[in-house]
């Protein structure tokens, strides 16, 4: 028996959600490879902010849904634990929601730990 995918139409996001150039904001940087045939997300995140511990990073999945809302094409949900990029050896969850357009360009926010961030700019790489 064999099992195949269906990867049509998959591609890589990559970019940022957050505050970009606030001192002391953190940010999320993204790269996931989406699959929309399947509504999937998956990839890593990287958390940074300017204080001691403050960066971390992690693998995430998620799931994508086109809306049909005006400039809001898109609605991604993704979750996952990071890690401290530090010497403190924990893990906890990851949470960001995204609501963008067709080149990743939107708001969002997410929490981890005792961050909670909304509202916040999501930012395609070029």
């Amino acid at each position: 028996m064999s099992t195949q995918s269906n990867l049509e139409g998959a591609y890589l996001a990559q970019g940022t959600i957050g505050n970009v150039g606030m001192s002391g904001a953190p940010v999320v940087n993204f790269s996931f490879v989406v699959v929309p045939s399947q509504h999937k997300v998956t990839g890593s995140v990287h958390v940074t902010q300017a204080i001691q511990n403050g960066n971390y990073s992690g693998q995430v999945t998620g799931t994508i849904y086109a809306t049909g809302f005006g400039s809001v094409t898109q609605v991604v949900a993704i979750k996952g634990m990071i890690h401290s990029d530090g010497d403190m050896p924990i893990e906890i969850p990851f949470e960001a929601h995204l609501a963008i357009d067709g080149s990743w360009n939107g708001t969002g926010g997410f929490a981890y730990a005792n961050t909670h961030i909304e509202n916040v700019p999501v930012v395609s790489k070029k």
